[in-house]
């Protein structure tokens, strides 16, 4: 699933080339991705205004429209992408990683569709149809976002109850912007088990998550997304640890899949 640097990848995508279009037009038919609204109802809210600030907090994105219109959420799901096609057929795109799949002007998966009166267009093409768009969506109750939290909020996110560590990070009313590979990630970094309870952490303990989180955020956001972390190649049956060479060990933790050195995570 897209984490947040595939988000903020199309977020930027979007404050590059979509902002300031006037809308001539919107493909809202898909009841799917676009619930609870009925055709035509984002597109009677959108025509004739145009894209303003594109903003992003964890995994969710949205714009802000022109003329006190409403805010447009568009959340990628689990293989979306942002394509924003030229009317010379130039394209920009963001979002999740597609190992090379898409090809320019391959639309086969558009769900929802923005165009311009200059003729460009602005896409969510997303295969597995998991994504969503909808006015005004709630974004109020998402935890700090991962790349910008204070270590105050980081300590506060994990300051009690008996939840496993991995699950509160994946939590996104606690932490916004986790999935489950940038937390394998962390915890890996952290040397820290990720069945461990949130209540047996330490001050040091948390410490390290705090710098793990940041080194692993930023190392996907300057590389191109989750897909590069440092662990990933790792986290396969028969796979050694890349630092200690023991063997990588897996379970299920908070309902996902989840890697971690035998020895140096051990409970």
């Amino acid at each position: 699933m897209p984490e947040l640097p595939e988000v903020e990848s199309a977020r930027a995508v979007i404050e590059r080339a979509g902002l300031g279009r006037e809308i001539a037009g919107v493909d809202d038919s898909d009841t799917y991705v676009c619930r609870p609204h009925r055709p035509g109802q984002i597109r009677d809210a959108l025509v004739g205004r145009a894209l303003g600030a594109a903003h992003r907090r964890g995994k969710s994105m949205w714009c802000d429209t022109t003329w006190d219109g409403p805010e447009l959420g568009i959340h990628l799901g689990m293989s979306g992408k942002i394509v924003i096609a030229g009317p010379d057929g130039t394209e920009a795109d963001g979002g999740d990683y597609w190992e090379g799949r898409r090809r320019p002007g391959d639309y086969r998966w558009c769900r929802f569709a923005l165009t311009f009166a200059d003729g460009g267009r602005l896409m969510l093409v997303d295969p597995r149809r998991l994504g969503r768009v909808r006015l005004d969506p709630p974004v109020a109750s998402l935890g700090p976002d991962a790349a910008t939290m204070t270590p105050a909020e980081f300590r506060a996110a994990l300051a009690s109850g008996t939840a496993p560590v991995k699950a509160r990070l994946l939590d996104q009313e606690a932490v916004a912007g986790i999935g489950n590979l940038l937390a394998d990630q962390i915890l890996w970094s952290a040397r820290i088990n990720p069945g461990r309870r949130v209540d047996r952490l330490t001050g040091d303990d948390v410490d390290r998550l705090l710098r793990a989180t940041r080194r692993a955020v930023r190392s996907a956001l300057a590389d191109g997304g989750v897909h590069t972390l440092g662990l990933n190649g790792f986290r396969l049956a028969g796979a050694r640890c890349p630092r200690d060479g023991a063997p990588m060990a897996r379970s299920a933790v908070g309902g996902r899949t989840s890697w971690w050195c035998s020895v140096e995570q051990a409970v």
